[in-house]
């Protein structure tokens, strides 16, 4: 691809304008309003018909054709709440040897801006063997219904997702689900004191033993075995009684070798406590190596791996790449910030991996 330098330098130039500007303004989970106007504004500004629903705006490029399939791009605009240990004020966007500090500028602020700036750079061509659906989302960081999953259904059939999260450009190609298990042993109240009631602890520990201990399988190629660790416990109301009841909760980090449910049938198969799962909506997600948006990717110097983190890819049931600038390790830290070089090779990087598709 030959490289428009001034082309790059306005896209670039737009989308630091756009993150500070971000940066500035509170975004926490349930409250993204203005950012969300923000976003919508600034791609009005330029020409692009957007769609709103919650704090949610989405976009198609220009010469949309329902015949062709789409790729969506994806990254959020929510933010967590500010870490404790900040020094600096979270929502002055800072810009200081190099880095742009603020809350959410690393998380996922910069992959946010880069998507859109990759997004702009193809939104009027013509002629493209996909269509491009462009999703700023909110709720992500909580998981919230009112984000991603809220508007999957507008967005008509989509092939497969790149979905912006730091990943330092490299591919994160699987990521794992979670789940969190709440989980009841029943036994039988009676005196400790005397041979009476069905002690429930006890039976919870045979439980939580087969939890400690159960290897499925199926392992994934990338993550190895499902893990399960208990958390939480809780039995008991005074020291001579004997408990009819104890509580548990486990937290199950599911791989690409099983979906939510069959992971519950099996656990269900195997223990006699009570099994609810929260929710099965944060599932595990994959893409193929042999994908070929993972292979432009691997072409362009970029590594594969697994993520062990939660994204919007939970919520999507298609082929998803998880890949955007930024670090995770600073993500959720103190005066987070990102590299200002960092956005500028998101962007060229996020082109140069479409345009070999495209």
């Amino acid at each position: 691809m030959k490289r428009n330098n001034k082309m790059h330098t306005t896209l670039f130039n737009d989308s630091l304008s756009l993150l500070q500007k971000l940066i500035a303004i509170p975004s926490l989970s349930k409250e993204e309003a203005l950012t969300a106007e923000a976003i919508d504004l600034f791609l009005k500004d330029r020409g692009v018909k957007t769609h709103r629903k919650e704090n949610n705006i989405w976009a198609f490029n220009k010469h949309y054709d329902a015949s062709k399939p789409t790729i969506l791009l994806n990254s959020h605009h929510d933010t967590v709440q500010p870490n404790p240990g900040y020094t600096r004020n979270p929502f002055s966007p800072d810009l200081e040897d190099g880095k742009l500090y603020g809350l959410g500028s690393n998380d996922a602020g910069g992959c946010l801006v880069s998507l859109i700036a990759c997004f702009m750079h193809f939104y009027e061509q013509e002629n493209l063997k996909y269509n491009l659906c462009l999703a700023t989302t909110s709720e992500e960081e909580i998981s919230g219904t009112n984000g991603l999953e809220l508007i999957v259904p507008d967005l008509g059939p989509l092939e497969f997702a790149i979905v912006g999260e730091p990943t330092l450009m490299d591919l994160a190609i699987a990521e794992r689900g979670l789940m969190v298990l709440d989980c009841v042993s029943h036994g039988k109240a009676g005196h400790a004191a005397r041979e009476e009631g069905e002690n429930a602890i006890y039976k919870a520990i045979k439980d939580i033993e087969w939890f400690r201990t159960y290897e499925f399988a199926k392992k994934s190629a990338l993550f190895g075995p499902i893990k399960m660790s208990v958390t939480i416990i809780e039995a008991g109301s005074q020291h001579n009684v004997v408990p009819a009841i104890c509580k548990f909760t486990v937290d199950v980090r599911v791989t690409d070798a099983y979906r939510n449910e069959e992971v519950i049938k099996i656990i269900r198969q195997h223990v006699n406590c009570e099994v609810k799962p929260r929710s099965v909506r944060l599932k595990s997600s994959s893409i193929s190596v042999e994908h070929p948006i993972v292979v432009a990717g691997i072409a362009l110097g970029r590594k594969t791996y697994g993520s062990p983190t939660t994204s919007d890819q939970s919520l999507l049931d298609i082929p998803s790449l998880k890949m955007g600038p930024g670090d995770s390790a600073r993500s959720h830290m103190a005066d987070e910030y990102i590299y200002v070089n960092e956005i500028e090779e998101g962007i060229d990087l996020y082109i140069q991996l479409i345009s070999k598709i495209v």
